[in-house]
């Protein structure tokens, strides 16, 4: 007769272990990031009243006697299926579609999560909830990334330059028109960078002189500039006889180096001289000037690329992911962290989108994997459950009574 109690008992704790698992997968439901957990039941031991025995040549075989001592949890295990993906629209928050955790460290302690909603702080580090500090690699002054090295802490400093690149070619192209008579001109402009990243205009005037023949001179912020060659010429079907590229020196802005540069008259298009309008222009330079980080773009890899003030872009650093052979063996932290455990296995780190680990989507949040439907199914059938196992200690109390009752 107690036995039975005590097997409601096991029962009623069995399933308020399971509505806590189910209190906390609904409050969770809209935690990003967040992870349910499900709860398994096994029998407990089991009481054996007579041992079995075998068959005789009298008598046949008994099987054993033995009552069950009621219910345990057997297992609570994380669910990792993939959440649905919000967007948000942030540039720091950042999803991961497919296996992987993002890594994180704060004090020494390293922790994983699947919570992307990342922030950058005063000083420029990539930082989550809490303060933890985003680990990944940064990329060195040609922007590449050692992503087989050990990770560390994300910052990207809002004083992040690029140098001035100076210019080196200019581009000339399209067409001088062979209707234009024996004097006219044509006059185009760029601006070109010194040293320094200083922006100076160069104008070039290019004049005919006579038959398939032209002159071209130049200067830079006004100041005259010496070509190596002032003759260009066109062969009788339209196409550059001579030169291919025309050097440009003779001028030192202030403080920076003697300019020197190519003019390339072979480009894209490349110069030509037909009838018809003129189109011929300076069209592209390669220098630039100082630039300062004004953007930056997460990829599906993980890699930040900053977007500069003078149009270029660099990248910068690249978010780093972990898998492991067991993402159940993960010991929860709280704030939406998971720690390894001898039976999660080593973390194995990596760029997103590598080996087993998927890749990487900003602007958005990977939202709560919890199944409303499945949660509020098991609410009903973890209540049956309890009051079920309430019904076997009432019962076995009233039996108990009426045997306490026979003496009377």
């Amino acid at each position: 007769m107690m036995r039975s109690m005590f097997s409601g008992v096991s029962g009623l704790r069995a399933h308020q272990t399971m509505m806590d698992i189910v209190g906390q997968n609904i409050a969770n439901v809209n935690t990003a990031g967040y992870k349910s957990s499900q709860v398994t039941f096994e029998e407990a031991l089991t009481q054996t009243l007579a041992g079995p025995s075998g068959a005789g040549t009298t008598r046949g075989g008994t099987n054993p006697l033995q009552i069950g001592l009621g219910v345990k949890v057997a297992s609570i295990d994380g669910v990792f299926t993939q959440g649905a993906t919000q967007v948000t629209g942030r540039p720091t928050d950042v999803a991961i579609q497919g296996d992987g955790f993002f890594v994180m460290e704060r004090g020494g302690q390293r922790v994983y999560t699947r919570a992307g909603s990342f922030r950058f702080d005063e000083t420029g580090n990539l930082v989550g909830s809490g303060g933890w500090l985003v680990q990944g690699w940064a990329a060195d002054s040609t922007g590449n990334i050692q992503n087989q090295t050990a990770v560390g802490a994300l910052q990207l400093p809002l004083s992040q330059v690029v140098d001035p690149v100076v210019t080196s070619q200019v581009t000339l192209g399209g067409n001088l028109s062979s209707d234009l008579a024996v004097g006219d001109s044509q006059q185009t402009s760029i601006v070109i960078y010194d040293s320094l990243g200083e922006a100076r205009e160069l104008l070039l005037d290019i004049t005919k002189t006579g038959s398939n023949a032209w002159s071209i001179a130049g200067s830079a912020d006004g100041n005259a500039v010496t070509l190596d060659t002032t003759t260009i010429t066109f062969n009788t079907d339209g196409s550059l006889a001579a030169p291919a590229t025309i050097n440009v020196t003779g001028w030192t802005p202030p403080g920076a180096d003697p300019l020197n540069f190519d003019i390339d008259l072979t480009g894209t298009g490349g110069l030509v001289q037909f009838g018809g309008p003129v189109t011929a222009a300076a069209t592209n330079q390669d220098g630039n000037a100082i630039g300062f980080l004004s953007d930056f773009a997460i990829s599906q890899n993980g890699m930040i690329t900053g977007q500069f003030s003078n149009g270029e872009s660099k990248v910068l650093a690249q978010i780093a992911t972990a898998v492991f052979s067991n993402p159940s063996g993960l010991q929860r932290l709280g704030e939406s962290n998971f720690s390894s455990t001898v039976n999660s296995g080593q973390a194995l780190i990596g760029e997103p989108g590598g080996g087993s680990r998927g890749q990487v989507n900003a602007g958005a949040l990977e939202m709560s994997n919890v199944d409303l439907a499945l949660e509020f199914t098991n609410l009903i059938i973890a209540q049956r459950g309890f009051q079920a196992n309430s019904r076997i200690i009432t019962a076995s109390d009233e039996i108990l009574q009426d045997l306490v009752n026979i003496k009377r």
